[in-house]
């Protein structure tokens, strides 16, 4: 069966794991090979392209094959569409806090 995944929804996933959220930050400041990576993270290369490879398909990294080496940078993808459904969840949620402290409130004193 084939999964089909919205933009969002591999975004998402791509940022859902420590190690691919620390790759994202080591790029913030610059190229790195995959062996750089892999080294930083003291993981094996099969393990760190495996991560790249994800972030790779979120847009969120770009590799080069430079002669030997494959080097990574950031993507094109910016996580606006992300951060806006963060911004609206938590929007809901603040509303639905601000609901029961009115309630709480109300109520305050009437189960003695």
């Amino acid at each position: 069966m084939v999964q089909c995944f919205s933009p969002l929804d591999t975004a998402f996933g791509a940022l859902s794991d420590a190690t691919r959220r620390g790759i994202l930050e080591r790029l913030c400041h610059g190229e790195a090979s995959i062996s750089e990576l892999a080294s930083s993270f003291d993981m094996t290369l099969t393990g760190m392209q495996k991560h790249v490879h994800i972030l790779e398909d979120a847009q969120l990294v770009m590799t080069e094959k430079v002669g030997r080496v494959r080097r990574c940078k950031l993507g094109p993808r910016r996580l606006d569409e992300a951060a806006a459904w963060i911004a609206s969840y938590r929007g809901m949620l603040e509303a639905r806090l601000d609901r029961l402290g009115a309630f709480l409130e109300r109520n305050k004193g009437a189960s003695s």
